[in-house]
């Protein structure tokens, strides 16, 4: 029986664009096994879809906070999320 999947969506805010934040969270996201994507959002957030395990979901989160040595994250906001039905993780158009 596979694992109950769980959905969240991320909000990331501060300086997260240009710093290769969306790169280092897809490449956070598949070490982690986790599905979904990340996008730029034209307010210079990144937000994303984030689906898997919940202890997993939970390490995404705790990470954000952190993301690549260039980032000056301000706020992760979490909202619960429906899964989408997302394959691995990807990186999609801004929006």
């Amino acid at each position: 029986m596979p694992a109950a999947r769980s959905a969240l969506r991320l909000l990331v805010r501060g300086r997260v664009q240009g710093v290769g934040y969306r790169w280092w969270a897809m490449r956070r996201a598949q070490a982690l096994g986790l599905d979904g994507w990340v996008r730029n959002r034209s307010d210079g957030s990144v937000e994303m879809l984030v689906i898997g395990a919940p202890r997993d979901l939970d390490a995404m989160t705790a990470a954000c906070w952190q993301g690549p040595s260039a980032a000056r994250v301000t706020a992760v906001a979490k909202a619960p999320a429906e899964d989408d039905g997302s394959v691995g993780f990807d990186e999609r158009a801004t929006i």
